[in-house]
């Protein structure tokens, strides 16, 4: 259940955070969710990591669809020789991902930290 209410805070706070402030925002939304809400670690860098992989797929096919996948192809043909709009798409998430699992994890030890635990 914790990972759950993690997983849907992260993602909130995220896309909250990125209307007014820059995109590396993301990670310091998964960070406090990490340390509020306390997780072992795989599941704190698990819940970082799939919330803002999701939350950055759907943000990114959404504003894709509008044009078309045009931007998106263009880009996938400069970057990897490739037509395919998942292929960036993906590329997208698991630079979120990675970020937000990090910094997940980050926060878990952080907590744990204090705890004495660590």
């Amino acid at each position: 259940m914790k990972f759950i209410i993690a997983f849907i805070l992260t993602a909130l706070l995220s896309y909250a955070a990125g209307f007014y402030l820059p995109w590396w925002t993301i990670a310091i939304a998964a960070f406090l969710v990490a340390v509020v809400i306390p997780q072992k670690l795989l599941k704190a860098f698990l819940c970082g990591f799939l919330s803002l992989f999701v939350l950055w797929v759907v943000l990114a096919l959404y504003i894709d669809m509008g044009n078309q996948h045009i931007l998106s192809m263009k880009i996938a043909e400069l970057l990897f020789k490739s037509h395919s709009h998942a292929l960036i798409m993906s590329v997208t998430g698991l630079v979120a991902g990675l970020v937000g699992g990090f910094a997940a994890l980050s926060g878990s030890y952080l907590r744990q930290s204090k705890q004495g635990i660590a």
